[in-house]
């Protein structure tokens, strides 16, 4: 017969353990942390909590990549479920009775970064409501707000390129000089960059910035995706200016030790189509919580 423990046993935060699956899910801590909206530093917290109640080690890290241990994939499989479970019971008490569909517009990075999961904890709480996504440049979808074609619209904005009157901001947060990590495409001349035409807030700001510093660039590569953008930089054919917590392990900040100017920040607006339906309006109000939530993470 097995001794009766000596102590009760603990209970596992079902919040560390939606930490947990994003870092297994994404195989970054700084990706996972964009992810549950919190910083990198507190996401590590709450790993290095969880080892310790669990006294084993969940991930083998690395220089470039992060990766399950054979414990780390076993409670994958239980937390999970646990997530699941409470989805599924916290939904039939409090999951609101509305119904619809919502057309949301976003810009790449965004739609990127952050909708994924933005969207998959909001299904989880209104699965009566589904969400259709377009993804496009942040001058169309406000072309395609004035033309009714979406009803909810989040764009990228700043000094150079200001939010509609009848917009909100959601999120506000500093630009940087990203490249890749040990290059020296910044120490070029004329400097090379990556990033996409006119109308792009993140260009804007950087070449309003070169420009003050008289110092000479070119545009190497463009491309209206961030994916590719972020190809140029870590094959270190360019800088281009990204949000902070754009930075993972493949490239790194840049900034006046390395000879480039301040960019100053940008923000993340949205539109929201006047006298729009309850299940509209409870997937705009989802978006104010959930940024806030991000914006609060990234100030702590």
């Amino acid at each position: 017969m097995n001794a009766p423990l000596p102590h009760a046993l603990p209970i596992l935060d079902l919040d560390v353990l939606r930490t947990f699956t994003a870092i297994a899910d994404t195989g970054s801590f700084s990706t996972a942390a964009n992810t549950v909206f919190r910083t990198p530093s507190a996401v590590s917290m709450q790993i290095k909590k969880l080892e310790e109640t669990l006294g084993r080690a969940l991930f083998i890290r690395d220089a470039r990549s992060v990766s399950l241990t054979s414990e780390g994939e076993m409670l994958l499989g239980f937390a999970r479920r646990m997530l699941a479970l409470n989805n599924e019971a916290v939904a039939n008490f409090i999951v609101p009775e509305i119904h619809g569909l919502a057309r949301v517009g976003a810009p790449d990075d965004v739609g990127e970064r952050m909708l994924p999961s933005v969207l998959k904890r909001f299904a989880c709480t209104h699965p009566g409501v589904s969400v259709d996504v377009v993804i496009d440049q942040s001058s169309n979808l406000r072309r395609r707000m004035d033309e009714r074609r979406l009803d909810i619209a989040l764009f990228t904005c700043g000094e150079r390129v200001p939010a509609p009157a009848n917009s909100e901001i959601l999120l506000e947060e500093p630009l940087v000089w990203a490249g890749a990590k040990g290059g020296t495409a910044h120490l070029r001349d004329p400097l090379p960059l990556s990033m996409w035409e006119d109308g792009c807030a993140w260009r804007g700001a950087a070449l309003e910035a070169l420009q003050r510093d008289g110092r000479d660039y070119r545009v190497a590569y463009m491309s209206s995706h961030v994916s590719a953008q972020r190809a140029a930089l870590t094959a270190d054919l360019a800088i281009a200016p990204l949000p902070r917590s754009a930075i993972d392990g493949r490239v790194v900040a840049l900034g006046p030790t390395d000879g480039l100017p301040t960019l100053g920040t940008y923000q993340v607006g949205m539109l929201v189509a006047p006298d729009a339906p309850a299940h509209v309006e409870a997937v705009a109000d989802h978006f104010r919580a959930v940024f806030e939530e991000y914006g609060t993470a990234g100030r702590g």
